[in-house]
């Protein structure tokens, strides 16, 4: 009764309300998410492994088309989508919405580790990660320091860089774009390596069995105790060339 009797002693009032609750309607009906199209996240897992120095046709061989035959049979994928370029390959796995993404990416790890005898010595360990169909590259920075070369720059960003921007609320992932890592380039004379019988694998497998670091055990005293290494890491050019 409150509101007819409102409404007859003052009926432009009563226009007026109605007229601001039919526009409130207006609004709040265009601002409305509709339920048939829900915002989905689709599981994502992602699978990256680095090949220094491979070309993209070999890159497929070796590494994506083993990767693919081995994950193919994980559960709830609903497609698998991979790329090869010259050194690195990346393989994309979208899994069902009713997957859970934890489980989905522990099921890819276990199948991933089982196949690292199958990958070359040469390749990187693969790395799973899991993804968002959201995720996108923010941001964008260049570096440029002179007086320092490009391998120099590499290794101060990836030393102090990466490790800042990794801790920041919400970053999922930081890369550094157009890196130069140090590295030795050796060439081989031919005629040299047929008249000791010896191949290029060889000195290849010397090599790696040379350069390493090895723990040594302890000595102990009545004060002190030292940690002994096995030092023969290559460090300069007459390591490689002795």
């Amino acid at each position: 009764m409150f509101l007819s009797d409102i409404s007859i002693r003052r009926p432009v009032f009563a226009s007026v309300i109605c007229l601001l609750l039919v526009a409130f309607g207006i609004v709040s009906f265009t601002r409305l998410s509709l339920r048939e199209y829900p915002a989905i996240d689709p599981p994502i897992v992602s699978i990256r492994v680095n090949y220094p120095g491979a070309a993209a046709s070999i890159v497929e061989a070796r590494i994506t088309q083993v990767i693919e035959n081995r994950i193919s049979g994980v559960e709830g994928i609903n497609f698998i989508q991979s790329s090869s370029e010259d050194g690195s390959s990346r393989v994309t796995l979208e899994f069902s919405v009713d997957r859970d993404i934890d489980s989905a990416a522990n099921d890819v790890r276990d199948r991933v580790s089982g196949l690292l005898n199958n990958l070359p010595e040469e390749a990187d360990p693969p790395e799973v990660t899991k993804a968002n169909s959201d995720d996108d590259v923010i941001v964008w920075y260049s570096l440029n320091a002179p007086g320092m070369t490009v391998p120099e720059i590499t290794d101060y960003a990836e030393r102090y860089i990466v490790e800042k921007f990794s801790v920041l609320d919400g970053v999922a992932n930081v890369r550094v774009g157009g890196a130069q890592t140090y590295a030795m380039r050796i060439w081989i004379d031919r005629k040299e390596l047929a008249a000791r019988g010896l191949t290029v694998a060889d000195i290849e497998n010397a090599l790696r069995a040379e350069n390493v670091e090895l723990p040594a055990g302890d000595i102990e005293s009545d004060e002190r105790q030292f940690t002994v290494r096995l030092q023969r890491t290559f460090r300069d050019i007459e390591d490689f060339s002795g």
